[in-house]
């Protein structure tokens, strides 16, 4: 996506390309997105607190690494390899928010998953799972925004 665009800009370009979509294409496209996951960089790799990272709502072991640097947010994360399609949900979060300024990522609608139309693909039980990513990233911010 375009550096200069928006958390919003990039959900509402995200979220067109996945309406024009069938349920199961929009799988294929999720998947698309789990092959764009950085990997995660190797000091955070060694970090001996990595529990404080894992997002407990999600069955699928997920670990986010969330700051802000210079008023602009970043992100790292680490997904279980068995579970592309949790993969390229982060990857999607990891393009919405990575660079944003506090104010930016703040003003992103909450409801990512809805937006993106996959509660029919996945069901409900991922949906919390991935619902918590989303809040969890927002609460971090937040918190380096109130401690900065």
């Amino acid at each position: 996506m375009n550096d200069s665009s928006t958390p919003a800009q990039r959900l509402e370009a995200i979220a067109a390309d996945f309406a024009e979509l069938e349920p199961r294409e929009r799988l294929e496209l999720l998947l698309e997105y789990a092959d764009n996951l950085p990997p995660l960089p190797a000091e955070l790799q060694e970090e001996a607190d990595r529990a404080a990272h894992r997002i407990a709502e999600c069955q699928t072991p997920v670990f986010l690494w969330v700051s802000v640097v210079d008023g602009r947010v970043r992100l790292a994360a680490e997904v279980a390899p068995e579970a592309p399609t949790v993969k390229g949900f982060v990857s999607i979060l990891l393009d919405l928010f990575a660079g944003a300024s506090v104010a930016q990522a703040l003003a992103l609608e909450g409801n990512v998953v809805q937006r993106l139309g996959l509660l029919e693909a996945l069901g409900m039980m991922r949906m919390r799972g991935l619902q918590a990513m989303q809040f969890y990233i927002r609460n971090r911010i937040r918190s380096h925004a109130a401690s900065g």
